[in-house]
């Protein structure tokens, strides 16, 4: 098998201007055949993600760009010519994995010489850029979040099967979802200054968005679910986080696009679509002012103040999805799901919209941080408890039942066991469905590094596994609340065949040993029956048995069995 050495360009080819779509080349047409690639000759590609749900949905478009020129997926890491890492900084652990990689990666680059490593995420900062190279020795390129829809370009792949910045959807893989589209020139990324930081200038992303859309080119991992990102970047002040500096300020994509797509993707038989962004219900705030949405005015409650007068919210967005009805007339979008919120725009408008809404899950994340109003201030997050406690208390009457989940950070600078002790009291009171915890670390290029981090790391370590042990008590007290319930479950997965059961799920303290209940799985499956899992509306992991065919399918779930992190049931 030949292979084909990538080049790798340090700028973004120049833009091509094109009158209009430019027809493939037809396979028998023998004064051309000679001419055309081979398939065999593009590389095999392997996406490695790491880190949040906006890193998912951006690897479903680069990967999705790939296969449209032509390139295949490589069945493992180790048989790939081209290796995309798309990377997490928000914790030291996520980028140090991809550090450790680096020498296994050189390995396999000696043992085939045509193979490239291109590392993207919000490892990849501008100011950063000269430490790359030491950092990551075994990468050939680095691409900002912004430039990721620059990849192939770079790659010097885009004229293998069309020119640069087609955007037909010709030589998309086969099988691939096409629809047609404008041919579009490419949008070179580029930077802005936050703060006197030259960082990422997130304008050209919704354009890039809709032309992969356009174009077919975004390959989804899931024919049941799909990630729909609404708005890029961060504008909040969070001390610790490198993203805004990552992924540049926030922006919005067109509220029109956005239930377009939503609308495809209904026609194409998703059945569930979370609406993404790093701060999800700040949707809006950076469009132009409408007439159609002079019934938009709401502030927000906390933080940097805004106008939102005649602009688009997230509680406007999802009513328009929810509206949208099959040709029956049933409701197109049957699950509708939004991640991550922020305290500062959890609306009342947004609340009345979640209740009102029919396909809005009963499920919330909202990020706390800490249990303490000097920590949060250090933090920036520029909200007190009360308010949180106050917001979290107008959703819950709005949508009884609602599970909520949240984000802690553990030992942050400055943080007393006094102050420790008010998040742990703060998880014993609000008593959260799920938390995802971890220990501080500095970030280069944060705020946060200014301040001393004075907490040990092994006072870290145990802070962190005492409130872990807390919240595994409050989460199995709360599924225990759910014996004898029956749960709406879109079953998404094919569970493969265990050699011993536990109820584990990601990373955390070791699973128990036991669970609450009668298990349902204790007795043999039924013949043609298979294990399976899926989401509640309130995004608990059920699992449960029944035919393959049940994938991609709503059931009712009676549970009979619970562990901490997730439920087991029979089919009611």
């Amino acid at each position: 098998m030949t292979s084909r050495h990538l080049p790798v360009l340090d700028f973004a080819p120049p833009a091509v201007a094109i009158d209009g779509p430019r027809p493939a080349a037809a396979a028998t047409d023998a004064r051309v055949a000679e001419f055309r690639p081979e398939d065999q000759a593009l590389p095999r590609f392997w996406v490695w993600t790491l880190g949040c749900q906006m890193n998912k949905s951006d690897s479903e478009e680069m990967a999705g760009r790939l296969l449209a020129t032509g390139c295949a997926e490589a069945p493992r890491l180790e048989a790939a010519d081209l290796i995309v890492i798309n990377t997490c900084a928000i914790r030291e652990a996520a980028e140090a994995k991809v550090i450790g990689r680096q020498g296994a990666l050189a390995a396999l680059k000696g043992a085939n010489p045509a193979l490239r490593v291109v590392l993207t995420g919000c490892a990849v900062r501008e100011r950063d850029r000269a430490g790359l190279r030491r950092r990551f020795p075994a990468v050939d390129l680095f691409l900002r979040p912004d430039e990721e829809p620059e990849l192939v370009e770079r790659l010097g792949l885009a004229s293998a099967q069309g020119p640069v910045g087609l955007g037909s959807g010709n030589g998309a893989a086969p099988g691939a979802r096409v629809t047609p589209g404008p041919a579009v020139a490419p949008r070179t990324a580029a930077t802005t200054i936050v703060k006197g930081v030259a960082v990422s200038a997130a304008d050209h992303l919704a354009g890039s968005r809709a032309v992969a859309v356009a174009s077919g080119a975004v390959r989804r991992e899931s024919a049941v679910a799909a990630w729909l990102p609404i708005i890029y970047g961060c504008d909040k002040t969070c001390t610790y986080c490198i993203v805004p500096f990552s992924r540049g300020p926030e922006r919005s994509r067109p509220f029109d696009e956005v239930v377009d797509e939503a609308r495809k993707l209904a026609a194409a038989g998703y059945r569930e679509i979370t609406l993404l962004g790093q701060n999800v219900n700040s949707y809006g705030h950076d469009l132009p002012a409408e007439a159609r949405f002079d019934h938009v005015a709401e502030a927000r409650r906390a933080g940097r103040r805004i106008d939102r007068a005649s602009r688009p919210d997230l509680a406007e967005l999802i009513r328009a999805i929810d509206a949208l009805r099959e040709p029956d007339g049933g409701r197109a979008v049957p699950r509708l799901r939004f991640i991550t919120s922020h305290p500062w725009d959890l609306s009342d408008r947004l609340v009345d919209a979640m209740a009102e809404a029919p396909s809005v899950c009963a499920a919330l994340h909202l990020p706390v941080q800490s249990g303490d109003d000097e920590v949060l201030r250090r933090m920036g997050r520029q909200y007190s408890i009360a308010h949180y406690e106050e917001r979290l208390g107008r959703i819950r009457e709005a949508i009884p039942g609602i599970a909520v989940s949240t984000d802690v950070i553990v030992g942050f600078c400055g943080e007393t066991e006094a102050q420790f002790a008010s998040t742990l009291r703060l998880l014993e009171t609000i008593r959260y469905e799920q938390v995802f915890a971890a220990a501080y670390s500095p970030r280069p290029g944060t705020p946060a590094t200014r301040l001393p981090d004075d907490v040990p790391a092994a006072v870290k370590k145990e802070r962190l596994n005492r409130l872990l042990a807390l919240q595994e008590a409050i989460g199995f007290a709360r599924n225990r609340e759910r014996l004898g319930s029956v749960a709406s479950v879109l079953v998404d997965t094919l569970e493969r065949p265990r050699d011993h059961d536990h109820d584990a799920e990601g990373d955390g303290p070791p699973p128990p040993t036991t669970l609450a209940g009668r298990d349902p799985f204790a007795v043999p499956l039924p013949d043609g029956w298979v294990r399976l899992a899926g989401r509640s509306r309130e995004n608990r992991l059920v699992h449960l048995a029944g035919p393959a065919t049940f994938v991609g399918n709503i059931v009712d779930v009676r549970i009979e069995a619970v562990g901490p992190y997730s439920l087991r049931g029979v089919l009611a």
